[in-house]
């Protein structure tokens, strides 16, 4: 049985053996490019196989533009490094100059006998010239393919320079792939059955239209893993590098750990690790990553189905209550309800797969939370009991947890890279959720600093011994309470700031640090600085914001928050912006720079995607818990 996929839904691969099979109202050139995990092309020429260059390793392409292609593809034969093979379309010169005026292309994935497993129609294109149409992708030891849909009105130099080549090469690659491609007369495409697929293929009456998406991960520069939600960019920002920036890779990465064999029709089992990486660690990040892109797919397959079936049926009834002759014939009761039971068994069929793809999330995450590190861990994790402070610091940091509404309970971690490229900020508002607004005011300015001493507290746990220092500002003592656990276990850098001459001294302070390292670095005399400057990563706490401060200090915290993380200097603010309203715009940049988080659960992160609004939940001591003040005895201990 042939599997329709809608765009961003995915299907197992029974084999490593398929066959690519195009049918387009006109002709089309056909190719394929091999990405890594990230979704950046592969280096090399064999990176790509296109009319000029037909044949790579694990791929086989056309010559020439027709409006019938076939692919080959061995998925044994693919290089290591291979975990995305995407196949691409693009109309050639001389034609028509974009997919909108066409019949929607239709893609076929035959398995090694020729059985068609899976059908997919792209459409939604209007001013694309090329596009991705689907992915086959690498998941816990097993291949799947992906309807991705992702078109590019700048054609194939658009497309290429999207997965990671700068825009020389890009239009340097396109340009090579166009003039060998002749034209071809239109062909049809014979299908499972011995039927022929006309230009829109067999899905083309079931496929809804949606807007397009992004075709990988392609996070927010210096935004939590995964992808960090935020809200949603404009444009697709460029992918970035999963590399430790301080590891060193002087040898090649163990091989990841690869899941027990399934049954037949069975999913793999999955396997805490086994995404690409040099280490448990990256590999373990880089596996979170997926999921956390799996789930937001899946979703926006589901949702997207939903809506279809839904537009479906109301343009059913309208056509039914448009002839008078059906209303007073009583027809239209009989056509209501073949619309209606229409609607259902797209829902229906739609929601099986989401529960299917869902049941094989879950077992993941339940094999990785158990193996995630300190960093990556919950704080109810086992590992707390015994923690030791590490030799070198984390890739990654644990900031909270992220779920949607169709799977509460399955929870994605959030992950930010370190160093922190953005400040944090815990709201501390009575505004947004309705956890927030039901909570009591005290509680809810208490509950955002505890969480603010939470990530702290996370931050000195998983550097070296005397590897972070930790300052706070708290101008009218408010906050001495929660600030208590660091404060008795010494990790404090100093006393919290008080009163307006407190803060003005210590931002001062930091300000020169910031400054003085700046200077050093741009002229490459750092062994050159003072003795006095402590060139240690420093995270600053500010409580109560904007309360002791004046004109003055809020220039220096400004200047903090876009300077600082470049050299080790990173702010991490609980407030509640309406108090900051007397400032107007003055600090719209402020608080645009850095990332909002909750002290309760709240769902105003997107992902840059399909805009999903993530409900986020903080990461906190379970209640009633010591864990947080035997990891700060054990870390005062260490150092």
């Amino acid at each position: 049985m042939t599997a329709e996929l809608v765009r961003g839904q995915n299907h197992p691969l029974p084999h490593t053996q398929v066959e690519i099979r195009i049918s387009a109202g006109t002709p089309v050139l056909a190719g394929v490019l091999l990405g890594d995990e990230a979704g950046r092309m592969l280096p090399g020429a064999d990176a790509a196989a296109h009319p000029g260059r037909p044949r790579i390793p694990g791929a086989v392409c056309p010559v020439a533009a027709a409006a019938g292609q076939r692919i080959e593809v061995d998925l044994a034969a693919v290089p290591d490094a291979a975990h995305r093979v995407g196949v691409l379309l693009a109309l050639p010169p001389g034609g028509p100059a974009r997919f909108g005026t066409v019949a929607a292309p239709h893609l076929a994935v035959l398995d090694a006998g020729g059985t068609e497993a899976v059908g997919f129609t792209l459409t939604g294109l209007d001013t694309e010239s090329a596009v991705i149409a689907v992915e086959l992708y690498r998941r816990q030891g097993a291949w799947k393919v992906r309807a991705v849909g992702q078109g590019y009105a700048d054609g194939l130099a658009g497309l290429f320079a999207d997965h990671g080549l700068d825009p020389v090469a890009a239009a340097a690659l396109a340009a090579s792939a166009v003039p060998a491609a002749a034209e071809a007369p239109p062909q049809a495409v014979r299908t499972l059955g011995g039927t022929t697929a006309g230009p829109q293929g067999p899905a083309a009456a079931t496929e809804p239209d949606r807007g397009r998406e992004a075709p990988g991960p392609v996070p927010v520069s210096g935004v939590p893993y995964p992808g960090t939600p935020g809200p949603a960019p404009a444009e697709p920002p460029a992918a970035v590098s999963y590399e430790h920036p301080r590891r060193a890779r002087t040898q090649p990465p163990a091989p990841a750990p690869q899941p027990a064999p399934a049954r037949p029709g069975e999913q793999p089992r999955p396997v805490a690790g086994d995404a690409n990486g040099w280490t448990m660690e990256e590999r373990l990040h880089n596996q979170v990553w997926g999921m956390f892109e799996d789930l937001a797919r899946v979703v926006a397959a589901y949702r997207s189905a939903v809506a279809f079936a839904e537009d479906r049926m109301d343009r059913e009834l309208d056509q039914a209550l448009a002839d008078p002759r059906d209303r007073l014939g009583g027809g239209s009761g009989a056509a209501r309800e073949a619309a209606q039971a229409r609607h259902d068994d797209l829902v229906l069929q739609a929601r099986a797969v989401l529960d299917r793809d869902l049941a094989q999330l879950t077992a993941e995450a339940e094999v990785v939370e158990p193996a995630l590190p300190a960093a990556f861990a919950g704080w109810d994790h086992p590992l707390w009991q015994d923690h030791r402070l590490p030799s070198e610091p984390p890739m990654s940091l644990r900031l909270g947890d992220l779920h949607l509404p169709e799977r509460p309970d399955l929870r994605i971690p959030m992950l930010v890279r370190l160093p922190l490229e953005r400040g944090l900020w815990i709201d501390s508002g009575r505004t947004g959720s309705e956890a927030a607004m039901a909570m009591d005011t005290d509680r809810l300015r208490r509950l955002a600093l505890d969480t603010a001493v939470a990530h702290a507290a996370r931050l000195l746990a998983v550097h070296p011994a005397g590897g972070f220092r930790v300052h706070a500002v708290d101008a009218a003592g408010a906050g001495a309470a929660a600030l208590e656990p660091l404060r008795r276990a010494g990790l404090l850098a100093g006393p919290p700031a008080t009163g307006a001459a407190g803060v003005s001294e210590l931002l001062a302070r930091l300000t020169e640090r910031v400054d003085l390292v700046q200077m050093a670095l741009g002229s490459g005399a750092a062994e050159s600085l003072p003795p006095h400057v402590d060139t240690a990563p420093q995270l600053l706490i500010v409580h109560d914001f904007p309360h002791g401060f004046d004109d003055r200090a809020v220039t220096r915290l400004r200047y903090l928050a876009d300077e600082g993380p470049a050299v080790g200097v990173h702010l991490l603010m609980v407030a509640d912006r309406d108090e900051a309203s007397a400032y107007g715009p003055l600090l719209d940049p402020l608080w645009k720079s850095l990332l909002r988080l909750s002290p309760v659960p709240d769902d105003h992160l997107a992902d840059p995607w399909v805009g999903h609004a993530w409900t986020f939940e903080p990461s906190l001591p379970p209640a009633g818990s010591a864990v947080l003040e035997q990891v700060l005895a054990r870390i005062a201990e260490e150092r």
